[in-house]
């Protein structure tokens, strides 16, 4: 289809149905990964490799999508939301299904922590994009819907993967949830897009570029070949082909050291903004609460359901697994801590420490919780907390400002994936030393404690007028993200 202007769809018509497509998509996509606490145990039972080793699948299908995520954002960019949505599923689908065949946990480490996980992430970069190029007025809304996604994944996943487990086998849930993602595909193909993408802009502008030349050379070759046949008969066959050669050869040469010499400028530009960026006091306190957040509240997802088997917390299959409770938990703090940051008077930072603060007294409170029904209030607070994933862009924006929230989002989310990639190794490796969780909640508790103080003292000299004014900007320009997510 012919592409469409942007202000014939922008909040509505169409754009509802990329809406409900980016939802299905989230939902089939980060149902497993959000839901990989209850193939954990299945994995330990089936490999009998560590916790520690066997933890690393579940942090990097978590972990590889973030660090990875201007790459994925490039990929929309330059190729479209549709191509990259439909390989993304086939990918996720591919990764999945070749996880049920797998004979170790290192290929396990492959084919679902990181086959899996750039899937994801192109499949997140493609649906918040194309959501943010269809909405103007309602992007807000129409963002917390698609997101929820994942959420309603989790949860939904969560319980299918048990009865799968239990009708099919481990090998056999695997299938049928690879199955289930290859309808990412379908989705992809409602992605409509109203503008072409940079690839299909810069080959159209290079051809027509190479027509226009083509054109030139034309007169003055066949003017050279006339003065040459006057002159050498000999020299006249060749005349009209080796001075063409030379003059490509030399415009080629020329090309090759102009674009080596704008990408070494790119890179040096690129590296002076982030030293910049790195040598602001608030950001780099951002970027060190946020890995030690991701590095101490990302293991909980993992571990709890094997924390209440192996302390003898639960018979069987439980109704309702704890990681569906933590995901419930997740959809309804991202949208109840979103309505609270329209509050003018809220800081978001401040508002972004108590969630840090919340999430550390509840994983310190885990190794005294002796019942099943302790580790599910426990399991929701922290979802509940695990909300303020919404808050970043608008504490972002406050600090760095709106014309330099894409590449400070950028290096927040490294920073963030390099926090859940290392957060559940470190957590199995504590276990095999102590034979206990309680000494990793403890260190899972303390990190995300110090995380949110460190943020909190960090912003205590800053300007309220100057945050205020920030904040204000975030709900106009908050699609920037899109660009890094």
């Amino acid at each position: 289809m012919s592409p469409q202007s942007s202000k014939q769809a922008l909040d509505g018509g169409w754009g509802w149905t990329i809406v409900a497509a980016s939802f299905m998509a989230q939902l089939l996509a980060y149902g497993s990964p959000q839901s990989v606490g209850v193939l954990y145990p299945e994995w330990l039972s089936a490999f009998q490799e560590s916790k520690g080793m066997t933890a690393w699948v579940g942090s990097l299908v978590s972990g590889v999508g973030l660090i990875a995520s201007p790459i994925c954002s490039a990929c929309v960019v330059n190729f479209g939301a549709r191509p990259v949505t439909i390989f993304s599923g086939v990918m996720i689908s591919g990764g999945l299904m070749l996880s049920a065949f797998a004979p170790s946990v290192h290929f396990l480490m492959f084919s679902y922590g990181v086959v899996v996980g750039l899937g994801c992430g192109l499949l997140y970069a493609a649906t918040v994009t194309i959501t943010c190029q269809y909405f103007d007025k309602r992007r807000g809304l129409a963002l917390g819907i698609v997101t929820t996604g994942t959420s309603v994944g989790g949860f939904l996943y969560a319980t299918a993967q048990n009865e799968l487990i239990e009708l099919f086998g481990l090998d056999g849930c695997l299938l049928l949830i690879g199955s289930f993602a290859l309808n990412i595909i379908a989705c992809g193909g409602l992605m409509r897009p109203l503008h072409l993408p940079a690839y299909y802009l810069k080959r159209r502008a290079a051809l027509v570029e190479l027509a226009e030349e083509k054109l030139r050379e034309r007169p003055l070759a066949r003017d050279d070949s006339v003065r040459k046949s006057l002159a050498d008969p000999l020299v006249a066959a060749e005349g009209g082909v080796l001075p063409t050669r030379k003059k490509k050869e030399t415009l080629s040469c020329d090309a090759l050291a102009e674009l080596l010499k704008t990408r070494q400028r790119r890179c040096s530009e690129y590296v002076r903004t982030l030293a910049e960026r790195l040598s602001e006091r608030v950001f780099v306190a951002m970027c060190a609460a946020l890995f030690l957040y991701s590095l101490g509240a990302f293991p909980p997802l993992l571990v709890l359901e094997d924390v209440a088997q192996s302390q003898g917390l639960m018979e069987g299959v439980s109704v309702i697994p704890l990681v569906s409770i933590f995901a419930v938990a997740a959809g309804v703090g991202k949208l109840l801590l979103g309505v609270v940051m329209d509050v003018r008077w809220v800081n978001s930072v401040v508002l972004y420490s108590v969630t840090l603060v919340g999430s550390g007294v509840a994983l310190l409170a885990i190794p005294s919780t002796r019942n099943y029904v302790g580790l599910q209030v426990v399991s929701a607070v922290l979802g509940f907390f695990s909300g303020n994933w919404s808050i970043t862009p608008y504490m972002t924006t406050k600090v760095v400002g709106v014309e330099r929230l894409t590449e400070a989002y950028g290096i927040l989310m490294f920073f963030g994936g390099l926090g859940i990639m290392l957060g559940p190794p470190v957590v199995g490796w504590i276990y095999d030393w102590q034979l206990s969780y309680d000494l990793a909640f403890y260190f899972s508790g303390s990190c995300v404690l110090l995380g949110g103080l460190l943020l909190l003292l960090s912003t205590l000299p800053c300007s309220q007028d100057s945050s205020t004014q920030r904040e204000s900007e975030c709900t106009n320009d908050c699609h920037r993200v899109a660009a890094v997510a």
